[in-house]
């Protein structure tokens, strides 16, 4: 893939895929890597965040967590779609929410974090929603990519020597992969702020700064929290987003998915219970671009029997959410 920005440079894309590597590196030891200054590292950050909407933050790895996760379809009408897709987002059990269908859908991965708040949400508060005219659920089975591998390694802007000074040693896990509630203080911290420091984090939670940085390692090498990257795909110069509902014969399911995994347009990819059995999310450069891929790369895939594409008209929430003014 090619950077189409008229705005970032190759400079941009590789702190990205640091970022994406390690969103807790320190600046300086990206900068030794890229092979400039710690200054400049640090304003370029701050102009992704300005200008891109970078946030660096944890997630709970509801998969590795062994939890469920939704892709939700909530066919609403047209007036109510965006009041819909922004009282989800406030929701801290939501994630990657955008209208599409030209702005009568609202699409939605959600992950309860209780037992309940799955049946309190689907059969609850949705339902009683008014102007909400079909909700389709679907569960999230097995995941092909995303999650703690992001979509900007697959530019290659970085070398195999860079990505190996970059990528943190993976620290061999003797605990089980779970949040107790002890881990609660230190992970909503980072929630807010994945590049906290260990002093912030230390007042956030009341532990002494050694026992945070053991509670944190362990974390990260169980699984349970990984450290994401989010950006606007936009300042790349990829600014099309499409969710693909794909259908793959029962027997070529798992080969689908992989092959999904490898192409450059695939930012999210997982087996789902439902009337497909396959849900991506497709990022293009326009609808030409898109095109190209559903009747080429896509297309050409043995086992594909069918694919809905639903363009996002508008990404509401990614992993933050900020209000309507985003």
């Amino acid at each position: 893939m090619d950077l189409e920005s008229d705005t970032f440079d190759l400079l941009d894309l590789q702190l990205l895929s640091a970022l994406e590597l390690d969103g807790r590196t320190p600046f300086s030891r990206i900068a030794t890597v890229l092979g400039v200054s710690d200054q400049t590292v640090a304003r370029r950050y701050r102009r992704l965040r300005a200008e891109g909407g970078l946030r660096v933050v944890a997630v709970r790895d509801a998969e590795r967590l062994g939890q469920d996760q939704w892709i939700l379809r909530l066919r609403c009408a047209p007036h109510s779609a965006g009041i819909i897709a922004d009282a989800l987002a406030k929701r801290p059990d939501t994630a990657w929410i955008g209208l599409a269908s030209g702005g009568t859908e609202v699409v939605c991965i959600t992950r309860p974090r209780h037992p309940g708040d799955h049946d309190e949400l689907l059969l609850g508060k949705l339902p009683r929603t008014p102007s909400m005219l079909e909700i389709r659920a679907h569960q999230l089975l097995h995941r092909f990519y995303g999650g703690p591998t992001g979509w900007a390694a697959k530019f290659g802007a970085l070398t195999d020597e860079q990505t190996a000074a970059l990528r943190p040693e993976a620290p061999a896990s003797s605990g089980p992969v779970r949040i107790v509630p002890e881990d609660e203080p230190l992970i909503a911290a980072l929630e807010r702020d994945g590049r906290a420091t260990y002093p912030e984090l230390q007042r956030a939670t009341g532990l002494s700064e050694s026992a945070v940085k053991r509670r944190l390692a362990a974390l990260l090498a169980s699984g349970a929290v990984f450290i994401d990257v989010e950006y606007h795909s936009e300042v790349l110069g990829y600014p099309l987003a499409s969710i693909l509902w794909i259908t793959a014969a029962p027997a070529a399911l798992h080969t689908v998915g992989q092959a999904l995994a490898t192409h450059p347009e695939i930012a999210f990819a997982s087996a789902t219970a439902g009337s497909s059995n396959i849900v991506v999310t497709a990022v293009a450069r326009d609808t030409a671009d898109l095109y190209s891929y559903l009747s080429g790369r896509l297309g050409g895939l043995e086992g594909v029997r069918h694919v809905e594409t639903t363009p996002f008209l508008r990404r509401v929430k990614q992993l933050t959410y900020t209000g309507p003014s985003r």
